[in-house]
């Protein structure tokens, strides 16, 4: 389950992308209002995922936070283990945050193990393939 931190993050980063075409920054103030974000709170996760390099910050007037690269190349599974950390559902079948499980004999006659290993490649597989440009885009329909 993402944590409110996590889906905060995407939807201020969604949001950014939805507005890089203004070609100015986008100040936390005004995301936290479009997106319903406590603002002290939004703050800790925009300084978080600048820290990643996810963003970059002007200070001043004419400051804000950008996308520091394009969000065609920002995934969501970047995100999420920068926010929340393993996505993996066990332990014992994450890539980056691996641990053997306590109760389990042997991992590789484990039944549990094999069906959380084929959840664990299914949902990096789309999280993989969903970038900010896609979720920014998705609901995006041209009226004639």
């Amino acid at each position: 389950m993402l944590s409110k931190r996590c889906k905060y993050a995407i939807k201020a980063l969604i949001y950014i992308t939805k507005n890089r075409k203004l070609e100015r920054g986008i100040f936390s103030t005004e995301i936290s209002e479009a997106e319903n974000i406590p603002h002290k709170f939004l703050e800790a996760i925009l300084r978080d995922l600048k820290n990643n390099q996810f963003l970059v910050s002007k200070r001043g007037r004419n400051g804000g936070y950008l996308l520091a690269q394009d969000p065609a190349e920002i995934n969501l599974m970047e995100v999420i283990r920068v926010m929340d950390g393993p996505i993996a559902m066990m332990p014992c079948v994450s890539l980056n945050y691996y641990q053997p499980c306590d109760s389990c004999h042997d991992e590789q006659t484990c039944e549990i193990r094999t069906v959380f290993l084929k959840v664990r490649d299914a949902t990096l597989g789309v999280f993989k393939e969903t970038n900010l440009e896609k979720l920014a885009n998705q609901f995006n329909i041209e009226l004639d």
